[in-house]
C-alpha cells in the first residue's frame, strides 16, 4: 500500500482539484448548489490525477526516462517496488473507476434533460482519460513532444473550472475564463517545475518537454509568465466581481482580497526560482507551488461567498432536506 501511495504522488492531489473548488464555490455564489455534482467532480478529478500519475510512471519507466540521471524521487517501477505489469493493470482499474465517476456526475448534472450536454461531457471524459494515459505511453506519446503543458491548462484549468460550473448552471459565465486560465497557469507552472528539474535526463531520453526544447533559462522565463499572469488574472477577477456585486461602494469588501495572502508564498516562489542554479534544489519547491495554488483557490472561493451566508445556510438546508 505504501508503494501504490507514492505511486499516486500525494501531493499533486490538492493541485487538480483547485478548478474544481473555484467552480463550486463560484456556483454557490449565485445560490447553486448540489453536493452530489461537488463529490463526483472531485471523484473525478483526482482519478484522473492519479491515473496520469501512474501512466507517467509506467511511460517513463518501460522508457528507460527514469533511470540514475533523473534527480527526483524514484518511482515505483524504476525502483522495482510495482512491475510494469501491475501498473498497468493498475491503470485499467484506476481508467475503469474514473469513467464510472464521470458517468455518475453527468448524470447527476444533466439527468435525462441535457442529452446533447451529456454527451459532449462524456466526450470529454473519453478524451481526459486517453490524454492521460497518452501523455507518457506509447511511440507517439504527447509529452515526448512538448505537448503535455496544454493538456494540463486544459483539462486542469478551463475543463476543471469551467467545467463544473457548467454543470451547475447550464451556461457560461465567461468572467470565470479569468480564474480558470490562472488555475491552468499554475497547474502548467508545476509540471515546468518537474520539466527544469529533469531537463538533463529528459533531453538524454529523448524526452523532448517544452524545457528540453527551449533550455533551461528560457523556461525559468515561461515559468515567471506562467505564475506572475495567474497572480494579475486573479485579481483582475477580483476586482470585476466586486465592482459587479450588489454592495455599499463605499464600503471595502476586505473578503474578497483574502486570496492575496496565498501571494506570500508565490512570490517566495519566484524568487527561489531566480536564484536556482542547482536543478535539484528545484524539487521542494513542486509541492510548495502546488500547494500554494490550493491555498489560493481556496481563499479566493471563501471571498466568494463570505458575503453570501444567507446562500450556505439555504444549500445546507437543501441539503438537509433532501435527505429527509
Amino acid at each position: 500500500m505504501k508503494h501504490w501511495i507514492e505511486a499516486a504522488r500525494v501531493r499533486t492531489l490538492p493541485l487538480s482539484v483547485s478548478g474544481i473548488i473555484l467552480g463550486s464555490f463560484y456556483a454557490m455564489s449565485q445560490s447553486m448548489f448540489n453536493w452530489k455534482i461537488v463529490l463526483f467532480a472531485l471523484t473525478t478529478t483526482l482519478g484522473l490525477q492519479i491515473l496520469s500519475n501512474f501512466a507517467n510512471d509506467y511511460g517513463d519507466g518501460i522508457k528507460g526516462t527514469d533511470n540514475e540521471d533523473r534527480i527526483g524521487p524514484k518511482r515505483a517501477i524504476q525502483s522495482g517496488t510495482i512491475s510494469p505489469k501491475q501498473m498497468k493493470n493498475a491503470m485499467i482499474l484506476m481508467s475503469v473507476l474514473t469513467m464510472i465517476s464521470a458517468i455518475l456526475l453527468i448524470y447527476c448534472s444533466f439527468k435525462e434533460q441535457y442529452l446533447l450536454y451529456s454527451l459532449t461531457f462524456l466526450v470529454l471524459g473519453f478524451l481526459a482519460i486517453a490524454s492521460a494515459i497518452r501523455y507518457t505511453v506509447g511511440n507517439t506519446a504527447y509529452g515526448y513532444r512538448g505537448y503535455g503543458d496544454l493538456f494540463v491548462f486544459i483539462f486542469f484549468g478551463l475543463v476543471s473550472t469551467l467545467g463544473i460550473y457548467f454543470m451547475f448552471a447550464k451556461d457560461i459565465d465567461y468572467i470565470l475564463i479569468l480564474p480558470a486560465t490562472a488555475v491552468g497557469f499554475l497547474s502548467v507552472g508545476v509540471l515546468n517545475l518537474n520539466n527544469m528539474r529533469d531537463e538533463v535526463s529528459d533531453k538524454k531520453a529523448g524526452k523532448n518537454t517544452i524545457v528540453v526544447k527551449i533550455g533551461g533559462a528560457k523556461a525559468k522565463i515561461y515559468h515567471y509568465f506562467l505564475i506572475v499572469s495567474a497572480m494579475v488574472l486573479v485579481l483582475i477577477f477580483a476586482i470585476f466581481f466586486d465592482f459587479n456585486r450588489d454592495n455599499d461602494p463605499e464600503v471595502f469588501n476586505f473578503d474578497i482580497y483574502l486570496f492575496l495572502i496565498a501571494y506570500i508564498p508565490l512570490i517566495r516562489h519566484l524568487i527561489t526560482v531566480s536564484k536556482n542554479t542547482e536543478p535539484r534544489a528545484l524539487d521542494p519547491e513542486l509541492k510548495k507551488l502546488a500547494l500554494s495554488t490550493f491555498f489560493l483557490s481556496v481563499l479566493l472561493s471563501l471571498g466568494l461567498i463570505y458575503f453570501f451566508s444567507d446562500i450556505v445556510v439555504q444549500a445546507c438546508n437543501a441539503t438537509i432536506n433532501h435527505f429527509k
